[in-house]
């Protein structure tokens, strides 16, 4: 669907230039805009290179299993139905971490280990889970102490104070963030059980233990 809104939009441009006998424009437009992401990405690359290293060294000093440690009980909280030691709970709370930092290029490989753990405790693997849904909208919307890449970029384009941002981004994301966990919750309340666990817990028989494939429920 993004793929044919994209599509879309192109030929929509192609058409209206040409209708108008502005084609160069559109030319010149894309080699510029080519021409631009290309400086941009350079320019991104100092600036991710220092703050991933910024991380290994915060890493290595025990800084995120620190902070890991201490959004133990809020992840505790938002998912209630991942066993206590489960690896997906270490997953979602380095994603966590790294996004309150603002690398998200570093969050993104936790993110994906977390939803494949979370996948092994799905029931209805065809379905997304409670808890999928719930990393989902956490990662998407992420409280964001330190907006490493946006402050990247407005250093890229000549900005006077590229760190203004920082106080703004962190209202709009804590905003956006109880937003999302808001919709969670209303969600979860109005959808009940995940698909399969409604009759297994009907039928006496307890939750799935780490990794563990579910049975089918006897009649």
């Amino acid at each position: 669907m993004v793929n044919a809104i994209w599509m879309f939009m192109l030929l929509i441009g192609f058409i209206a230039a040409a209708a108008q006998g502005r084609i160069d424009t559109v030319t010149e437009a894309v080699f510029d805009g080519a021409k631009t992401g290309v400086t941009v990405s350079f320019g991104l690359i100092s600036v991710m290179v220092f703050w991933l290293g910024m991380m290994r060294i915060a890493e290595d000093a025990g800084l995120l299993k620190s902070l890991a440690k201490a959004l133990g009980p809020i992840v505790r909280y938002l998912f209630p139905d991942v066993p206590r030691n489960h690896p997906a709970l270490g997953f979602i709370m380095s994603n966590m971490s790294a996004n309150l930092l603002g690398l998200g290029n570093a969050a993104t490989p936790m993110g994906i280990r977390a939803m494949q753990e979370l996948q092994k405790l799905n029931p209805s693997k065809d379905t997304a889970s409670p808890a999928m849904c719930t990393l989902l909208a956490i990662n998407t919307s992420s409280i964001t102490l330190i907006p490493t890449t946006l402050i990247a970029i407005r250093m890229n384009f000549g900005s006077a104070n590229p760190a203004e941002i920082v106080g703004t981004t962190l209202l709009a994301t804590i905003v956006a963030t109880c937003a999302a966990i808001a919709a969670d919750r209303w969600y979860r309340r109005r959808s009940g059980s995940p698909p399969g666990m409604t009759s297994r817990r009907k039928s006496g028989l307890p939750a799935p233990a780490a990794g563990v494939e579910l049975p089918p429920v006897p009649d």
